[in-house]
């Protein structure tokens, strides 16, 4: 906007605002003229944050609107302090989750993929995430995220695709990636391997059940109990502790497994607890990791005895071919028939379930692609212990990454999908070896046959994820992005993925750049309902924020969800929240409002801030750089609950009830000069006040702004402010509070004998010092105007009338004069309570002062703002007592 046309503008502000027409007029004006675009400041600071890629699966919920609002606030604002700011958005293609949307969508039209083949079925996939990257997008728009689209990723993009190839082979060549038969987590639903925190536990009722399993030589047995019988049937040994006394006769011995007629060997193996159960257990290595690891010592057969779908296979005998559940059912009914179960107890254990498809996952055997981790782990756990790592916010997390990566198992990397990134293996027909390449092989590399089979497996989603901060800036090619924005500064993320992507981010980072992904990482907790609860869809509780930016504004849901927000903690959505935002915008554009209708014919080169200005623009300007101040350090602390208080509390008190009020005086009073002073605070604090909340309120401030005298296109690229050492003026705060305190209590004097604000009352009012007395008789025009008074005097000297309403503020006395309006049973009833509150805080100071450990460990300042205090009560007190005297006198 140009100055020229700036009155005509503020003219045209309208009564109420309509945040659906502002929120597509300010959104379409950003994305045209770029100003979200990275890059622009050549010469400045950078500030990265990578967004965490939502899946294509579906629409955003309340949970990503919170995250991705992090980061919008601190984006902005960022921006606005001159960096060269990149927000990068993305999409993750979410392998097994997508996968499954698509699969069951063909299950509804009477279809699998396997009908439509690899190809053709990956094309419906890739329709799939055009549909919901574009619903993403629009989310993004509505919530008015200032994201740089011009550098948007997918995670099958060919540049990030180029990346995890690079990665893998680098890691296969540096033999950190291998290829093995391994007991892995098994989602029999999805078909799929899954990674341990892939894996949900959840408490279930079950049972367990108590087996004997008898020698073959008939000189006795064993008793092993189990959750799971129908494992029983892949079974090769029995377990015992090398020395525990009960069963040293029977290691080495063999025992007849029940059912099939097996014979199996009695072990001795530590891994047995001698204390818990039997002090004997199954060994299953097909379908147990601890059993896997017994085996592998023991040199133990490992069979298995289901297929991929959870069905009995060959292996499982007369079971063949029955789901597994039901096969527990019949072989607890055959081995009840043979006499070999003993007993059965009711168990609650924990059992995993796919995260994806919710099926019970099962302990599998399989040949599958792992990371070894330990090399890589040794990396990231040397790298925070030596204070160069990244710095987690809460910094309690720290502690939980680090007892995860200190723990870890090798990373199983492999999905038996069709979505994602196919493994780069190829097989040889003839020589039976593999060959791993960055480009498509066309020959082995042993024998160089030409007779290969490229693997049919996908990459599991993490794997691609974790190299997100520097694969979206174009690594492993040395662009201009990846050395300008690289590392980046932040990832702002749910505390729940740690292990799932924040650890993988960093190992990966620093294996293949050497650097740390991000300086901090900010832990923010999960939305909850307002009782608490986690939101899902079989509670029917969860929260559109669509629906909400329909109903409020994006601006309130903005401003409620940051700012109800403390780092590491969940938060409850309340709707009565979102609709109190809504309150405070409201309350912003009416306070606008009314500064413009002030301030026409007022440019931006009008504002003058020098020379005389009266109390209260001394007072709001000292105010506003007090805020100013601590904004801008509550952001860099990631405190925005913290900030939004202060935000609300100089925007609602200062600036609208008590600045506006008393700028009335100036603006409809005689004195040209005061007025063009306080015309000139007032646009200026409004223009601040608009910049402050940009962040948290982007539209509504771009709205207001747009209507202020200003320079430069958008409040997006205005600057932020800064303090200023000129503004400082306690003395103003001293004059200030001294009034409020007198109008306040006026108003409180009224309101509890029930005068009404628009009848004139008599004020006398007795300082307790010259100072005092000085500030009154200055600013009586503000006392006239706001106690409404039609006498007020101010005397050191004057005597307290007898029948007259009282309040001791800090450094005067105030009477109310109110014959035939009180009675003076009334009044003393009302000092008697008083005097009750003050006896209260004496005590209560002298109580804590008294306290030698408080004492002790207090430091001076505030050992010395106590005094103050009680020095302040007991005059307060006295002051009172002689006045309840003098009433009863």
């Amino acid at each position: 906007m140009t100055e020229a046309n700036e009155t005509k503008e503020q003219l045209q502000m309208p009564t109420t605002y309509d945040p659906k027409e502002a929120e597509r007029k300010w959104y379409d004006y950003w994305i045209k003229n770029e100003f979200f675009k990275a890059g622009t400041r050549p010469d400045a600071e950078t500030y990265t944050i990578v967004i965490p890629p939502p899946n294509v699966t579906g629409m955003l919920h309340i949970g990503h609107a919170l995250d991705f609002t992090l980061q919008d606030i601190l984006i902005r604002t960022k921006r606005m302090q001159g960096y060269d700011a990149l927000w990068l958005p993305g999409s993750d293609h979410a392998g097994i989750a997508t996968q499954t949307r698509v699969e069951q969508k063909l299950r509804e039209q009477g279809q699998s993929r396997y009908d439509l083949g690899r190809e053709k079925f990956l094309e419906r996939v890739w329709e799939w995430k055009e549909l919901y990257a574009n619903t993403i997008r629009e989310q993004w728009a509505k919530m008015g995220f200032s994201l740089d689209y011009s550098r948007e990723r997918f995670t099958l993009d060919e540049g990030l695709s180029q990346a995890v190839r690079e990665v893998f082979v680098s890691l296969y060549e540096k033999g950190l990636i291998y290829r093995g038969n391994y007991i892995i987590n098994w989602d029999p639903a999805a078909r799929t391997a899954l990674s341990d925190i892939e894996v949900e536990y959840k408490e279930v009722q079950g049972a367990l059940y108590h087996l004997e399993y008898k020698t073959t030589d008939g000189t006795g047995s064993i008793v092993v109990a189990t959750t799971r019988p129908e494992t029983m049937l892949g079974d090769t040994a029995v377990a015992v502790h090398p020395k525990d006394e009960r069963y040293q006769h029977l290691i080495g011995k063999m025992l007849l497994l029940p059912i099939v007629n097996r014979e199996i060997p009695v072990i001795a193996d530590e891994y047995v607890e001698k204390e818990f159960g039997s002090g004997a257990v199954k060994i299953t290595p097909a379908h147990d990791p601890n059993d896997f690891e017994v085996g592998k010592r023991h040199d133990l057969p490992q069979i298995l005895v289901m297929d991929e779908t959870g069905t009995m296979n060959a292996n499982a005998g007369p079971y063949q071919g029955l789901d597994r559940f039901e096969c527990r059912k019949q072989i607890v009914a055959d081995l009840k028939e043979q006499g070999v179960l003993i007993k059965i107890e009711e168990h609650v254990h924990q059992v995993g379930h796919s995260e994806r498809s919710g099926a019970v996952i099962e302990p599998y055997l399989s040949t599958q692609w792992f990371v070894k981790m330990q090399p890589l782990a040794e990396k990231a756990i040397n790298t925070q212990k030596s204070g160069n790592g990244v710095n987690f916010v809460p910094d309690r997390f720290e502690k939980t990454y680090l007892n995860w990566i200190e723990n870890v198992r090798d990373w199983c990397i492999s999905r038996q999908l069709w979505w994602g990134h196919r493994i780069p293996a190829w097989y040889c027909a003839d020589c039976a070896q593999i060959t791993v390449t960055r480009e498509d092989a066309t020959a082995c590399s042993h024998c160089q046959s030409t007779n290969l089979n490229r693997d049919n497996d996908v990459l599991d989603t993490w794997f691609s994820s974790a190299l997100w901060p520097f694969s979206t800036l174009g690594w492993p090619n040395e662009t201009e992005d990846l050395k300008r924005f690289y590392p980046t500064n932040v990832l702002v993320t749910g505390y729940d993925i740690i292990y799932f992507w924040v650890s993988r981010m960093i190992f990966t980072g620093l294996e293949f750049t050497q650097q740390i992904p991000f300086k901090d990482v900010l832990m923010h907790g999960l939305v909850r309902d307002s009782e608490g609860r986690k939101m899902s869809k079989s509670l029917g509780n969860g929260v559109d924020p669509l629906e909400v930016i329909e109903k409020y504004g994006a601006d309130a849901m903005r401003y409620m969800i940051s700012t109800s927000s403390t780092p590491g903690q969940d938060l409850r959505f309340r709707w009565e929240r979102v609709e109190q935002a809504r309150n405070f915008a409201n309350k912003i554009w009416n306070a606008s409002r009314f500064a413009l209708m002030n301030l026409e014919g007022v440019n931006a080169a009008d504002i003058d801030l020098t020379g005389q200005l009266g109390t209260a623009d001394r007072w709001i300007l000292h105010r506003l750089n007090e805020t100013v101040r601590d904004v801008t350090r509550l952001i860099d602390s990631y405190e925005f609950g913290e900030t939004g208080r202060l935000l609300y509390n100089f925007i609602w008190d200062d600036l609208c009830d008590w600045y506006i009020e008393f700028s009335k005086l100036s603006l409809y009073g005689a004195d040209a000069a005061a007025k063009s002073k306080t015309q000139s605070v007032l646009a200026y604090v409004l223009d601040h006040t608009q910049r402050l909340i940009h962040p948290f309120m982007p539209f509504i401030s771009e709205e207001i702004w747009q209507h202020l005298p200003h320079v430069g296109e958008t409040i997006t690229l205005a600057s932020w402010p800064v303090e200023n050492k000129a503004f400082e003026s306690p003395d103003a705060v001293r004059e200030m509070e001294l009034l409020m305190d007198v109008i306040r209590s006026v108003r409180n004097i009224r309101s509890e004998v029930n005068v009404p604000m628009s009848k004139k009352v008599e004020l006398l009012v007795k300082p307790a010092s010259s100072e005092t007395l000085s500030i009154l008789r200055s600013n009586e025009e503000y006392l006239k105007r706001f106690c409404n008074t039609s006498l007020l005097q101010i005397d050191a000297e004057m005597a307290a009338p007898e029948k007259a309403m009282t309040a001791i503020i800090t450094g005067a006395e105030l009477y109310l004069p109110l014959a035939g309006l009180i009675d003076i049973a009334q009044e003393l009833t009302r000092l008697d309570k008083e005097l009750q509150s003050l006896h209260g805080e004496v005590e209560r100071i002298e109580k804590k002062l008294g306290n030698e450990g408080f004492v002790a460990k207090a430091p001076a300042k505030v050992i010395e703002e106590e005094k103050a205090k009680l020095a302040d009560y007991a005059d307060k007190r006295d002051k009172v007592i002689a006045r309840l005297a003098e009433l009863k006198g």
